[in-house]
Parts: structure tokens; C-alpha cells; sequence
């Protein structure tokens, strides 16, 4: 143990005075991420706040023949163009951008409508256009409710009450907590998490491996009198502090981002106070030594710096592509997903945000499995250092 502590003390002091690892574990991930996630976050809050707050712009055609309807519409915020327009012109103006949604009144309105038979609306619009696709629904949704309105006002007329038509009454009770609804836009936070812990230890596990093989400084290191794989272990163990540092960094930089982001304007919170992030520190503690010892292994193929570079860039999506199913799938904690590492952190994390107790069997599995994972990656770490070819 004597001999892995040098190696440690020997790493940190070097890596200290290496400016690219100190800008990547200190400044690049730990402060990029969370300032870009809080930045993208507070954009995506500012937009959808605007869209509720702003009118819908509909152009109408024929409206002179609906004006209840041009009413009912104006009254629930909807800012009515008149124009004239057939169905041609119509489509054409909506491939071209000019309107958002068109609505066509055509002559047989006011007639059927009087007699009591289904009046005709034709309602343009271009579906693949995800930026007017809100507004259109919004049109849809109020000219549903103006049909309701007739229909009632019909029943009434002939003496019925309109409640027949409900057979069913449906009460929506909503158990989501602020917090909880938050997960919302906060759900890949545990990726960048654990994205700027990595980079926290890429370039020292890099430097460490491949970069000792390409300055010819391997070599020498490997004949001390100490057994190869204790060597590599300080190498781990020193890669192991500065990504708990990168991670130390980022949480406290999430804690002060997520402040500044106005969650609570579409009714959510941000449940990620200092006691938070020490909870959330400890959770994914135990996959230090897992993200370390991956790219230790991984890095201990390559000959060059640039080669281990790029192999462990691609290294780096590995561990989170499991969040990403979990989003997908809307994956909920389970003993055996308890067992994957990185989608374990991901689920006890989203859990403290929500507010949650955690299960105590799924943080011992989690840790269980994750350590386990991370002392067999070093162990193997060990037997590959022991080969000759490392020199090669």
C-alpha cells in the first residue's frame, strides 16, 4: 500500500501543475454542464410561459357567416385576421409560412347550422411544423368547445337537460408534488452529473497510461521494486480524487444554477438544496471507481495520447446510455434494476429530487453491485499492467 500511495501522491502533484487536467476536471465539466443545462433549461421555461401568455393568430375565411363563432374565438384569446381565401390558396399560404392555421367557413354554414344538421369547418394547417402545432391544437380544442355550447344550447331548446349527454363526470386528482413535476425538465441532470465526473478523470487516466507508453517514462516506472498492479492502482486512486472533485464541483454549481432557473412560474421546484447534492454525492459515490477503473483499462490498450483520447471519448457515452433508456421507458426503481450501474445512480437520484425516501435495499444493491463492478475493472486493470506487451 506504501508503494500505491506514492504513486498517488506522485500523480495528484503532477496532474495539479497540468493546466489542460485541471481546466477539465475543474472548470470544463463541472461548470460547463450545469451552466448550459440551467441555460437551456431557463430558454425552454421562457418559451413555454410565452405561449401561454400569447394570443393565437388564426386567419378566417368567411367569417362574416359565423360571427358568434369569430366571438366565442376573440373572447378566448384568439386574434382573428379576416381574409378571403379558397382551399388552394389556403394550403398554399400555409407551405409557405404566412399563417400559422387558416380557418374556412364555407356558404352552407349559416344554412345548416339553422336547420340543425352537422355545419361544415375546415380547419388548415401543416402538422409537420412542430412550431405551429401548439397553436393549432389550442384552435382545435376551442372550436370543440364551441360545438359543445350549440349542442347544450339545441337540448335545452327541445327541453332536454344537457347533462344526459355526460353519462360519465370525471374528476382528475393530481398527486404530483412541485417537485416531483420538475423531473419534467430536470430528468437528464444525472447525466450531466455523471458526464463531468468522467471528465474530471479523463485526462489523468489518459496521461497516467498512454501518456507515460508515448514519453518513455513507463518503462522506468515498472522496474521499482513494487509489484506492477500496486503501480496502477495509485494511478487509479489518483484519477478516483480528482473525479470526486469534478463531482463535488458540479453539484455545488447545479445548486446555485438551478436557483437562478424560474421553476416555480409553471408550478414546479427545484428540490436540490445542499442537503440534496450530499445525498446525491453519496449515491453515486460508489461509480468513482468504476468510471476510473473503465478508462484505466481501456486507456491501457492504446499507445498514444491522441489514440486513448478518442477511444475514451467514445468510453464516456457508455456509462449514460442507460439514462437515456430510462427517459425513454420511463423506467421505475426495481431491485433488479438496482444492479445496473449508472441507471441505478440515475434512478436514487431522480428520487431525491422528487422528495422521495429512498429504499434502503436499493442503495445497498446499487453501491453493492456498482463497487463490485469498479474492483473487478481494477483487478483487471492490475493483471493487464502485468503483461510485457504493456511496454510495447
Amino acid at each position: 500500500m506504501r508503494s500505491a500511495v506514492v504513486v498517488w501522491l506522485k500523480e495528484m502533484q503532477e496532474n495539479l501543475r497540468d493546466r489542460r487536467t485541471l481546466l477539465s476536471a475543474l472548470l470544463f465539466g463541472p461548470l460547463f454542464g450545469p451552466l448550459m443545462f440551467a441555460v437551456m433549461i431557463g430558454l425552454l421555461l421562457e418559451k413555454t410561459a410565452s405561449e401561454f401568455d400569447q394570443k393565437v393568430a388564426l386567419a378566417v375565411s368567411g367569417g362574416a357567416r359565423a360571427p358568434n363563432l369569430i366571438h366565442f374565438l376573440q373572447e378566448n384569446d384568439v386574434a382573428v385576421e379576416h381574409l378571403q381565401l379558397d382551399l388552394g390558396r389556403a394550403r398554399t399560404a400555409i407551405r409557405n409560412g404566412r399563417h400559422e392555421a387558416i380557418l374556412l367557413i364555407p356558404p352552407e354554414y349559416p344554412r345548416r347550422l339553422e336547420e340543425g344538421l352537422p355545419a361544415p369547418l375546415m380547419l388548415v394547417s401543416d402538422s409537420a411544423d412542430n412550431r405551429t402545432g401548439k397553436y393549432v391544437a389550442r384552435v382545435r380544442a376551442l372550436l370543440n368547445a364551441y360545438g359543445s355550447q350549440l349542442a347544450s344550447s339545441r337540448l335545452l331548446a327541445r327541453g332536454v337537460n344537457a347533462e344526459v349527454m355526460r353519462p360519465i363526470a370525471i374528476d382528475e386528482v393530481d398527486v404530483s408534488t412541485p417537485a416531483g413535476r420538475a423531473l419534467l425538465v430536470l430528468g437528464l441532470m444525472t447525466y450531466f452529473i455523471l458526464f463531468a465526473m468522467l471528465m474530471g478523470g479523463l485526462y489523468l487516466a489518459i496521461d497516467a497510461t498512454a501518456g507515460e507508453r508515448e514519453r518513455g517514462s513507463l518503462e522506468p516506472l515498472l522496474t521499482v521494486p513494487a509489484e506492477r498492479s500496486t503501480l496502477i492502482y495509485g494511478k487509479i486512486l489518483a484519477t478516483c480524487c480528482f473525479m470526486l472533485l469534478s463531482l463535488a464541483i458540479t453539484l455545488a454549481a447545479f445548486c446555485v444554477g438551478l436557483k437562478l432557473v424560474p421553476l416555480e412560474s409553471l408550478g414546479m421546484s427545484a428540490n436540490f438544496g445542499p442537503g440534496v447534492a450530499l445525498r446525491v454525492f453519496l449515491v453515486v459515490l460508489p461509480f468513482v471507481l468504476l468510471g476510473a477503473s473503465l478508462m484505466t483499462v481501456v486507456a491501457s490498450f492504446t499507445r498514444t495520447y491522441k489514440e486513448a483520447q478518442s477511444y475514451l471519448t467514445l468510453v464516456l457515452l457508455i456509462p449514460t446510455l442507460p439514462i437515456v433508456f430510462a427517459g425513454l421507458y420511463s423506467l421505475r426503481p426495481s431491485n433488479w434494476l438496482m444492479a445496473v450501474p449508472s441507471l441505478s445512480q440515475h434512478l436514487l437520484v431522480t428520487g431525491l429530487i422528487r422528495d422521495e425516501p429512498l429504499p434502503p435495499l436499493h442503495v445497498a444493491i446499487s453501491a453493492g453491485t456498482t463497487l463490485a463492478a469498479g474492483l473487478l475493472l481494477a483487478w483487471l486493470a492490475g493483471r493487464l499492467y502485468q503483461r510485457e506487451a504493456i511496454l510495447g
